[in-house]
């Protein structure tokens, strides 16, 4: 075993540990709060105690479910012009970005709205005849009634995510997944493979873990 590991470039395997710890995690963050606004406008505009507007809704649904559809890998490849003018290139770990939020957002919007669905409408209306607003409804009564669920469906996403950069290293983006294609599989270095497998699996693992315990800490059911 110390032989399979014995040329093993541990500085580089750091490195792209951390380009990939630094991808899930922005990209996470800023899935996170445009999931949560795109949740609540798919459900607000649907729900007649809210904001019920038929077209607006079937308009962000449409848009929800285009990008929900593309494959990341052809997403990815689809907005490098546009990741070149924001970014000023589409190689590295920050020119990622855009697709994997573009990405991930949309499926974490749906997964806000099903939860969102989930709240008893009796919680809703008895808000609603103590004279609570229509924005106190939303951050008073149905986030905090869904934040387990939205909690869960952020830890799915990230997840979710992580596999997402693994692909993004195919097109130069940079951490495991890109040192498992370049170093582990162009040049023949399994070694180098079965470090970066083991690495997302731990980084999975510790997602997962950390989301169960926040829901197990936040659910009073």
């Amino acid at each position: 075993m110390s032989t399979f590991f014995a040329d093993v470039d541990w500085d580089m395997v750091w490195e792209a540990t951390g380009s990939t710890v630094y991808m899930t995690a922005v990209a996470g963050l800023a899935t996170f709060i445009l999931g949560l606004v795109i949740g609540l406008l798919l459900y607000a505009t649907n729900e007649e105690l809210l904001f019920k507007n038929r077209a607006l809704y079937s308009v962000l649904s449409f848009l929800v479910n285009i990008f929900r559809s593309i494959p990341f890998i052809i997403l990815l490849i689809l907005l490098i012009p546009v990741t070149k003018i924001i970014v000023g290139s589409f190689l590295g770990p920050t020119a990622a970005l855009p697709a994997l939020i573009l990405g991930a957002a949309p499926f974490y919007g749906r997964m806000v709205e099903l939860a969102l669905r989930e709240v008893d409408k009796g919680v809703i209306e008895a808000a609603e005849s103590m004279g609570a607003t229509k924005f106190q409804i939303i951050y008073k009564v149905l986030i905090p009634e869904a934040l387990p669920a939205i909690v869960s469906g952020i830890t799915v996403t990230l997840v979710a995510l992580v596999g997402y950069t693994a692909m993004a290293g195919l097109a130069g983006g940079g951490g495991l997944g890109d040192m498992a294609f370049i170093e582990g599989f162009q040049r023949s270095q399994n070694n180098i493979t079965v470090i970066a497998t083991l690495l997302i699996l731990v980084i999975v693992f510790i997602i997962q873990i950390i989301g169960d315990l926040l829901v197990k800490a936040i659910d009073k059911r």
